[in-house]
């Protein structure tokens, strides 16, 4: 059975930081692409980040390109997210997400298996 399981959210305030982590388990970790997603109140969910099998690929969201860091390690089967200059806007649940193939990719629909989201909220 395929877990992925966030921990590191919390307030912070603006222009702070914080890293959120993600532990999976049940699937072999090296062979997948692994995302980062967050979903607002009353929003839709949205990428924010991904990372290739290796690590030797990123993709970030506009948004958030120049502040956040996505990593993986696969010996410890886990992803990070590092968030610095946090803004008000970042305030939303943060999703890690495991993908059906190796690549980086922002499409939702490439990835099978949710974690069950950590709370980050920025205060201004």
């Amino acid at each position: 059975q395929v877990q992925l399981v966030e921990s590191g959210g919390g307030l912070v305030q603006a222009g702070g930081s914080l890293r959120v982590s993600c532990a999976a388990s049940g699937l072999t970790f090296s062979n997948v692409g692994m995302g980062w997603f967050r979903q607002a109140p009353g929003k839709e969910r949205d990428f924010v980040a991904a990372i290739n099998w290796s690590g030797g690929t990123t993709l970030y969201a506009d948004s958030v390109r120049g502040r956040f860091t996505i990593s993986r390690d696969n010996a410890k089967k886990m992803v990070y997210l590092l968030m610095n200059s946090l803004k008000a806007e970042d305030t939303a649940v943060y999703y890690c997400a495991a993908a059906t193939e190796f690549s980086a990719t922002s499409r939702i629909r490439a990835y099978d298996y949710w974690g069950q989201g950590t709370q980050v909220t920025v205060s201004s």
